[in-house]
């Protein structure tokens, strides 16, 4: 015959150390693995989305611009994947790009890669935690090949703006700075979302 008061004993630290298992704080590495504030606004960005491009060459160029593109956006982790593709080839993939708020360094992590361009893999960071609706990030400065025949190289340093217009709106302007001694900044890409299908 099972002792009541051993029964109750054992129940009770059962439950003691269960509710003690619980109130232990989680490792630092899980639980700034979590999505957390600033990510769990990325979860809303989800979804594909229309996208049109516009492109200044220079400072005093015409824009020119591109329609029927296609960015299809998902969570993996705490970061947010973006493939963008014509819409009528899902798999002309034409640029790809990760964002990420980093809860260690307290910033936004980003990087691209287009396949348009002989620019390489292309990452980002913001100075610091700024505001979730306006992402301001800084690239490492990267060289382009050059217009001609040859590779003459020329230096860039670019910074990108991604811009929540609204549930379904978002805009990424990115700004150049050439390395030919005038110091000029100009928008010179810029991406208008309109999401067409929450994911």
């Amino acid at each position: 015959m099972i002792d009541r008061r051993h029964f109750l004993g054992v129940t009770l630290g059962s439950f003691l150390v269960a509710r003690m298992a619980e109130s232990e704080p989680l490792p630092a590495s899980t639980r700034l693995s979590e999505l957390g504030p600033e990510n769990q606004t990325l979860v809303e960005r989800t979804g594909l989305w229309d996208v049109i491009e516009t492109v200044w060459s220079s400072p005093s160029a015409p824009p020119k611009t591109t329609t029927g593109l296609v960015a299809e956006r998902r969570l993996i982790g705490s970061m947010l994947q973006e493939f963008l593709y014509p819409a009528n080839d899902r798999s002309a993939i034409l640029r790809i790009d990760y964002l990420s708020f980093n809860r260690v360094e307290g910033r936004w992590d980003y990087v691209s890669m287009d396949t348009r361009a002989a620019v390489g893999i292309m990452p980002a960071w913001s100075f610091a935690r700024g505001d979730a609706d306006n992402i301001t990030l800084t690239f490492e400065p990267f060289a382009l090949p050059g217009d001609g025949e040859a590779v003459s190289g020329q230096m860039l340093r670019m910074d990108e703006v991604i811009s929540h217009q609204g549930l379904d709106r978002d805009r990424k302007d990115q700004h150049f700075i050439m390395a030919d001694g005038t110091g000029m900044a100009w928008l010179a890409h810029q991406y208008s979302y309109t999401r067409r299908e929450r994911q």
